[in-house]
């Protein structure tokens, strides 16, 4: 495969017809992971649970049609930027007006031609690692190499989304780091700009589950989101940030919490049946954060 595409992105056929699937397989197996799907149902969970670079979707399907299954698609946080390439034996232009509508990248007609219908795929998969690579960079915190302010919004509607769906809690972690404006005053906005690095990274490094994610919320200020943790969960988390950020030692003396940098965290779980929005488990985790620097800070409370 060419070098500017990822060693095996994910290729997701649609179809229930085995031999299509079958067909198409073939033509990529060497250059991809291949995922097979053969009902919308089917291939809707599996987009959500791979994330696949790219879907190869048959429009005429007899439990869901291709149009539904796209909408679907188009309509979730998680899988709304996933191109999806219309497969059909239809042939008119309304039926393909229709798909780019949906949003589909692309339209191929069967029966199809194996070199056309490879050149096409390939140019998206490259066209999606470059969307893909714009959207990190975008995402990324410059100072601190951690994800900033906009990524985290993102992925706290995509964890959101499938806590709902999947019945599971969602914990959240206001972070702050203790007396920093004192620490800056005392060593300078350069030795300050450090510690930042410092703390985001050993942040980071903490918070070790594929689906987890840190990141600098603006300032001093961190927040970390954990999919699937209930209060017992959360607690372990911030119990590890705190000792994370101990084994630093990064001297403090203008700190009242200790003569080191430390962290007050504000933790807050939203249950199942919760439908609160990203601002009111902010508020949350906000007012947990708060009780923690008036009770002294270097310490964790949660709701």
């Amino acid at each position: 495969m060419q070098h500017f595409l990822k060693a095996h992105p994910k290729l997701l056929i649609v179809d229930d017809q085995p031999l299509n699937i079958r067909v198409l397989r073939e033509l990529f197996r060497s250059d991809c992971e291949v995922y097979m799907a053969t009902s919308g149902e089917q291939a809707l969970q599996l987009s959500r649970d791979l994330a696949p670079d790219l879907i190869l979707l048959d429009v005429i399907m007899a439990d869901m049609d291709g149009h539904e299954v796209c909408r679907r698609l188009k309509a979730a946080p998680e899988t709304k930027d996933t191109p999806v390439i219309f497969v059909t034996g239809k042939d008119h232009v309304d039926d393909e007006a229709i798909g780019f509508e949906l949003g589909a990248v692309d339209y191929i007609r069967k029966p199809f031609n194996s070199v056309v219908v490879r050149a096409r795929v390939m140019n998206h998969l490259k066209l999606k690692l470059q969307s893909d690579l714009l959207r990190e960079m975008a995402m990324v915190d410059g100072l601190t190499g951690i994800t900033n302010r906009r990524g985290f919004d993102e992925r706290f509607e995509a964890a959101r989304a499938h806590a709902r769906r999947e019945q599971r809690p969602l914990s959240l972690l206001m972070i702050d780091i203790d007396y920093f404006k004192k620490y800056n005053d005392l060593y300078g906005h350069q030795q300050g700009d450090q510690c930042l690095r410092d703390v985001a990274q050993a942040i980071k490094a903490a918070v070790c589950r594929p689906h987890d994610q840190a990141c600098r919320f603006g300032g001093e200020e961190f927040a970390v989101l954990l999919p699937d943790t209930d209060e017992a969960g959360a607690l372990k988390v911030a119990q590890k940030l705190h000792a994370a950020i101990a084994q630093l030692s990064i001297e403090h003396h203008a700190s009242d919490a200790a003569k080191i940098v430390t962290l007050s965290i504000g933790a807050a779980v939203r249950l199942p049946s919760s439908t609160a929005s990203l601002e009111q488990h902010l508020k949350w985790a906000d007012e947990q954060l708060y009780r923690a620097k008036n009770e002294g800070r270097n310490r964790t409370c949660i709701q």
